[in-house]
Protein backbone atom coordinates (compact mmCIF):
# COMPACT_ATOMS: atom_id res chain seq x y z
CA UNK A 1 0.00 0.00 0.00
CA UNK A 2 1.22 3.30 -0.97
CA UNK A 3 1.13 5.98 1.85
CA UNK A 4 -0.29 9.55 1.33
CA UNK A 5 1.28 12.69 3.02
CA UNK A 6 -0.38 14.93 5.97
CA UNK A 7 -0.35 18.16 4.36
CA UNK A 8 -0.26 19.82 8.01
CA UNK A 9 2.82 17.41 9.29
CA UNK A 10 4.91 16.40 5.86
CA UNK A 11 4.48 12.81 7.41
CA UNK A 12 3.25 9.62 6.22
CA UNK A 13 -0.59 9.42 6.80
CA UNK A 14 -0.73 5.50 7.04
CA UNK A 15 -4.33 5.71 8.19
CA UNK A 16 -6.54 8.61 6.29
CA UNK A 17 -9.78 9.35 8.05
CA UNK A 18 -12.38 12.19 8.05
CA UNK A 19 -12.89 12.69 4.00
CA UNK A 20 -15.31 12.84 1.86
CA UNK A 21 -16.01 8.32 2.53
CA UNK A 22 -15.78 5.79 5.05
CA UNK A 23 -12.02 3.89 4.05
CA UNK A 24 -10.79 0.59 5.18
CA UNK A 25 -7.33 0.51 5.37
CA UNK A 26 -5.27 -2.84 6.77
CA UNK A 27 -3.20 -2.25 9.91
CA UNK A 28 0.16 -1.41 8.94
CA UNK A 29 1.47 -1.83 12.39
CA UNK A 30 2.07 -4.53 15.35
CA UNK A 31 -0.45 -5.36 17.78
CA UNK A 32 2.85 -6.65 20.52
CA UNK A 33 5.77 -4.16 19.86
CA UNK A 34 7.86 -6.02 22.33
CA UNK A 35 9.70 -10.03 21.68
CA UNK A 36 7.48 -12.67 23.10
CA UNK A 37 9.47 -13.59 25.92
CA UNK A 38 10.63 -9.94 27.06
CA UNK A 39 10.17 -10.18 31.14
CA UNK A 40 7.13 -8.46 32.49
CA UNK A 41 3.76 -9.23 33.91
CA UNK A 42 2.16 -10.19 31.01
CA UNK A 43 2.41 -14.33 30.17
CA UNK A 44 3.54 -15.03 26.71
CA UNK A 45 0.31 -17.05 26.25
CA UNK A 46 -1.40 -13.91 26.92
CA UNK A 47 0.61 -11.80 24.48
CA UNK A 48 -0.66 -14.20 22.11
CA UNK A 49 -4.04 -13.56 23.22
CA UNK A 50 -4.22 -9.81 23.02
CA UNK A 51 -2.14 -10.13 19.37
CA UNK A 52 -5.41 -12.38 17.99
CA UNK A 53 -8.26 -10.42 20.10
CA UNK A 54 -6.74 -7.41 20.97
CA UNK A 55 -7.72 -7.43 24.48
CA UNK A 56 -6.99 -8.48 27.67
CA UNK A 57 -9.08 -9.19 30.47
CA UNK A 58 -7.56 -9.71 34.14
CA UNK A 59 -10.01 -10.62 37.10
CA UNK A 60 -7.84 -9.39 39.77
CA UNK A 61 -5.49 -6.31 39.04
CA UNK A 62 -5.94 -4.68 42.12
CA UNK A 63 -6.95 -5.80 45.53
CA UNK A 64 -10.45 -4.86 47.25
CA UNK A 65 -8.37 -2.50 49.73
CA UNK A 66 -6.94 -0.77 47.11
CA UNK A 67 -10.84 -0.38 44.84
CA UNK A 68 -11.80 1.52 48.55
CA UNK A 69 -8.76 3.91 48.09
CA UNK A 70 -9.49 4.21 44.87
CA UNK A 71 -13.76 4.94 44.67
CA UNK A 72 -13.45 7.15 47.94
CA UNK A 73 -10.90 9.64 45.69
CA UNK A 74 -13.13 9.25 42.60
CA UNK A 75 -16.07 10.16 44.35
CA UNK A 76 -13.81 13.59 46.47
CA UNK A 77 -12.80 14.70 42.86
CA UNK A 78 -16.53 14.47 41.58
CA UNK A 79 -18.27 15.82 44.73
CA UNK A 80 -15.65 18.50 44.42
CA UNK A 81 -17.14 21.71 43.44
CA UNK A 82 -13.69 23.43 42.30
CA UNK A 83 -13.39 20.37 40.23
CA UNK A 84 -17.09 20.59 38.73
CA UNK A 85 -15.84 24.37 37.53
CA UNK A 86 -12.81 22.79 36.11
CA UNK A 87 -12.53 22.44 32.35
CA UNK A 88 -10.92 18.70 32.69
CA UNK A 89 -14.45 17.78 34.06
CA UNK A 90 -16.71 16.71 31.77
CA UNK A 91 -20.59 16.86 33.17
CA UNK A 92 -23.72 14.62 31.87
CA UNK A 93 -25.85 16.37 29.55
CA UNK A 94 -29.23 15.06 31.76
CA UNK A 95 -28.49 15.11 35.26
CA UNK A 96 -26.05 17.74 34.88
CA UNK A 97 -23.65 15.50 37.33
CA UNK A 98 -20.08 15.17 36.47
CA UNK A 99 -19.49 12.22 33.82
CA UNK A 100 -15.47 12.56 33.57
CA UNK A 101 -13.02 13.76 35.10
CA UNK A 102 -9.66 13.98 32.49
CA UNK A 103 -5.68 14.21 33.57
CA UNK A 104 -6.48 12.43 37.15
CA UNK A 105 -3.00 11.59 37.62
CA UNK A 106 -1.58 15.07 37.62
CA UNK A 107 -5.00 16.07 39.26
CA UNK A 108 -4.61 13.44 42.16
CA UNK A 109 -1.73 11.65 43.84
CA UNK A 110 -3.97 9.11 44.27
CA UNK A 111 -4.03 7.87 41.16
CA UNK A 112 -0.81 9.40 40.06
CA UNK A 113 0.27 6.41 42.32
CA UNK A 114 -1.69 3.93 40.08
CA UNK A 115 -0.20 4.95 36.79
CA UNK A 116 3.24 4.45 38.72
CA UNK A 117 2.22 1.08 39.55
CA UNK A 118 4.40 -1.83 37.98
CA UNK A 119 1.32 -4.07 37.62
CA UNK A 120 -0.21 -1.15 35.24
CA UNK A 121 2.63 0.47 33.78
CA UNK A 122 4.47 -2.27 33.76
CA UNK A 123 2.08 -3.99 31.56
CA UNK A 124 1.89 -0.91 29.00
CA UNK A 125 6.20 -1.17 28.35
CA UNK A 126 5.73 -4.84 27.97
CA UNK A 127 2.90 -4.60 25.01
CA UNK A 128 4.62 -1.60 23.62
CA UNK A 129 7.88 -2.90 23.25
CA UNK A 130 9.42 0.69 25.11
CA UNK A 131 9.35 3.48 28.10
CA UNK A 132 5.66 4.99 27.91
CA UNK A 133 3.97 8.11 28.72
CA UNK A 134 0.48 8.88 29.69
CA UNK A 135 -1.63 10.23 26.73
CA UNK A 136 -4.87 10.47 28.72
CA UNK A 137 -5.98 9.49 32.02
CA UNK A 138 -10.05 9.92 33.47
CA UNK A 139 -12.51 8.89 35.99
CA UNK A 140 -15.79 7.52 34.03
CA UNK A 141 -18.84 7.93 36.49
CA UNK A 142 -21.95 5.94 35.42
CA UNK A 143 -24.79 6.31 38.07
CA UNK A 144 -27.54 4.37 37.69
CA UNK A 145 -31.10 5.14 36.23
CA UNK A 146 -30.06 6.64 33.13
CA UNK A 147 -26.38 7.39 32.55
CA UNK A 148 -25.18 7.51 29.00
CA UNK A 149 -23.03 5.27 27.30
CA UNK A 150 -20.37 5.82 24.77
CA UNK A 151 -21.21 5.22 21.12
CA UNK A 152 -19.32 2.14 18.83
CA UNK A 153 -15.69 3.75 17.97
CA UNK A 154 -11.97 3.40 17.96
CA UNK A 155 -9.99 5.37 19.74
CA UNK A 156 -7.18 5.38 17.32
CA UNK A 157 -8.91 6.78 15.16
CA UNK A 158 -9.49 10.45 17.14
CA UNK A 159 -6.28 10.22 18.59
CA UNK A 160 -4.70 9.89 15.26
CA UNK A 161 -6.95 12.75 13.32
CA UNK A 162 -7.67 15.09 16.19
CA UNK A 163 -4.42 14.90 18.50
CA UNK A 164 -1.73 13.72 16.10
CA UNK A 165 -0.73 10.27 17.25
CA UNK A 166 1.21 8.75 14.16
CA UNK A 167 1.12 4.79 14.40
CA UNK A 168 -0.88 2.41 16.51
CA UNK A 169 1.98 2.13 19.55
CA UNK A 170 -0.81 2.72 22.26
CA UNK A 171 -2.63 1.02 24.91
CA UNK A 172 -5.70 1.35 27.24
CA UNK A 173 -6.38 -0.59 30.40
CA UNK A 174 -9.91 0.01 32.42
CA UNK A 175 -9.74 -0.62 35.98
CA UNK A 176 -13.59 -1.32 37.48
CA UNK A 177 -14.03 0.78 40.44
CA UNK A 178 -17.35 -1.13 40.65
CA UNK A 179 -18.99 -4.47 39.88
CA UNK A 180 -18.92 -4.28 36.14
CA UNK A 181 -22.44 -6.60 35.39
CA UNK A 182 -23.98 -7.65 32.05
CA UNK A 183 -26.90 -5.22 32.61
CA UNK A 184 -25.38 -1.95 34.04
CA UNK A 185 -23.38 -0.51 30.60
CA UNK A 186 -20.34 -2.76 30.67
CA UNK A 187 -17.55 -2.00 27.84
CA UNK A 188 -18.03 -4.26 24.26
CA UNK A 189 -15.25 -4.93 22.10
CA UNK A 190 -15.40 -6.52 18.61
CA UNK A 191 -12.49 -8.99 19.13
CA UNK A 192 -9.93 -9.17 16.43
CA UNK A 193 -11.66 -5.68 14.83
CA UNK A 194 -8.18 -3.82 15.95
CA UNK A 195 -6.57 -5.57 12.79
CA UNK A 196 -8.42 -3.06 10.34
CA UNK A 197 -8.08 0.91 10.35
CA UNK A 198 -11.96 2.02 9.88
CA UNK A 199 -11.02 5.45 8.77
CA UNK A 200 -14.96 7.63 9.07
CA UNK A 201 -16.00 10.11 6.72
CA UNK A 202 -16.90 14.17 7.40
CA UNK A 203 -14.27 16.83 8.24
CA UNK A 204 -13.60 17.82 12.21
CA UNK A 205 -15.16 20.65 12.89
CA UNK A 206 -13.20 22.79 15.10
CA UNK A 207 -13.49 22.24 18.93
CA UNK A 208 -15.01 19.26 17.83
CA UNK A 209 -14.53 17.53 21.87
CA UNK A 210 -16.39 20.08 22.97
CA UNK A 211 -19.29 18.09 21.68
CA UNK A 212 -17.64 14.71 21.27
CA UNK A 213 -17.00 13.98 24.96
CA UNK A 214 -20.78 14.67 25.82
CA UNK A 215 -22.37 12.94 22.13
CA UNK A 216 -19.88 11.69 19.63
CA UNK A 217 -20.27 12.80 16.04
CA UNK A 218 -17.62 13.47 14.08
CA UNK A 219 -15.49 9.86 13.79
CA UNK A 220 -18.51 7.83 14.12
CA UNK A 221 -18.40 4.45 12.17
CA UNK A 222 -21.63 3.79 9.76
CA UNK A 223 -24.25 1.77 10.61
CA UNK A 224 -23.37 -0.36 7.38
CA UNK A 225 -19.59 -0.95 8.76
CA UNK A 226 -20.28 -1.65 12.65
CA UNK A 227 -22.38 -4.47 11.21
CA UNK A 228 -19.77 -6.08 8.73
CA UNK A 229 -17.52 -5.56 11.65
CA UNK A 230 -19.85 -7.20 14.13
CA UNK A 231 -21.09 -9.96 11.59
CA UNK A 232 -17.12 -10.27 11.13
CA UNK A 233 -15.82 -10.64 14.64
CA UNK A 234 -18.48 -10.72 16.95
CA UNK A 235 -19.13 -8.59 20.48
CA UNK A 236 -17.46 -9.37 23.64
CA UNK A 237 -19.06 -7.85 26.81
CA UNK A 238 -16.69 -7.93 29.73
CA UNK A 239 -18.09 -8.32 33.01
CA UNK A 240 -16.04 -8.76 36.51
CA UNK A 241 -15.89 -7.58 40.13
CA UNK A 242 -14.37 -3.97 40.96
CA UNK A 243 -10.36 -4.47 40.74
CA UNK A 244 -10.89 -5.99 37.85
CA UNK A 245 -9.14 -4.67 34.70
CA UNK A 246 -9.10 -5.03 30.79
CA UNK A 247 -6.07 -3.98 28.35
CA UNK A 248 -7.04 -3.30 24.50
CA UNK A 249 -5.49 -2.06 22.17
CA UNK A 250 -6.11 1.28 20.46
CA UNK A 251 -7.72 0.83 17.02
CA UNK A 252 -10.32 -2.08 19.12
CA UNK A 253 -13.82 -1.21 17.95
CA UNK A 254 -15.08 -0.75 21.18
CA UNK A 255 -18.35 1.18 23.23
CA UNK A 256 -20.63 0.70 25.95
CA UNK A 257 -24.58 1.44 26.34
CA UNK A 258 -26.60 3.42 28.53
CA UNK A 259 -26.93 2.48 32.33
CA UNK A 260 -30.10 2.01 33.20
CA UNK A 261 -30.16 -0.34 36.26
CA UNK A 262 -29.54 0.60 40.14
CA UNK A 263 -26.37 -0.07 40.12
CA UNK A 264 -23.67 2.30 39.13
CA UNK A 265 -20.61 1.60 37.28
CA UNK A 266 -17.04 3.61 37.31
CA UNK A 267 -13.97 3.18 36.25
CA UNK A 268 -9.98 4.73 36.05
CA UNK A 269 -8.79 4.55 32.38
CA UNK A 270 -5.33 5.47 31.41
CA UNK A 271 -3.92 5.45 27.98
CA UNK A 272 -0.08 4.82 27.53
CA UNK A 273 1.50 5.70 24.29
CA UNK A 274 4.81 4.60 23.40
CA UNK A 275 7.70 7.19 23.89
CA UNK A 276 8.89 6.78 19.91
CA UNK A 277 5.43 7.29 19.32
CA UNK A 278 4.95 10.94 20.28
CA UNK A 279 2.19 13.40 19.19
CA UNK A 280 2.90 15.37 16.00
CA UNK A 281 0.33 18.20 14.52
CA UNK A 282 -3.67 16.50 14.05
CA UNK A 283 -3.46 14.52 10.84
CA UNK A 284 -7.32 15.63 10.06
CA UNK A 285 -8.29 18.44 12.64
CA UNK A 286 -7.80 22.24 12.18
CA UNK A 287 -6.49 22.46 15.64
CA UNK A 288 -5.37 20.08 18.20
CA UNK A 289 -7.11 19.19 21.26
CA UNK A 290 -6.50 20.03 24.90
CA UNK A 291 -3.19 18.87 26.37
CA UNK A 292 -5.56 17.29 29.09
CA UNK A 293 -7.13 15.28 26.65
CA UNK A 294 -4.16 14.18 24.59
CA UNK A 295 -0.93 14.89 25.95
CA UNK A 296 1.83 17.23 25.29
CA UNK A 297 4.31 15.98 28.02
CA UNK A 298 6.00 12.38 26.51
CA UNK A 299 7.97 11.94 30.18
CA UNK A 300 8.15 8.24 30.70
CA UNK A 301 6.42 6.82 33.40
CA UNK A 302 8.79 5.93 36.29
Amino acid sequence: MTATYDTTTGMPDLYPSRGAAEVLTPRQDPVVWGAPDAPGPVAPADLLSFERDGFLAIDELITEDEVAVYRNELNRLVHDPDMRADERSIVEPKSKEIRTVFEVHKISEVFARLVRDERVVGRARQILGSDVYVHQSRINVKPGFGASGFYWHSDFETWHAEDGLPRMRTVSVSIALTENYDTNGGLMIMPGSHKTFLGCSGETPKDNYKKSLQMQDAGTPSDEALSRLASQHGIKLFTGKAGSATWFDCNAMHGSGDNITPFPRSNVFIVFNSVENTAVEPFAAPVRRPDFIGAREFTPVR
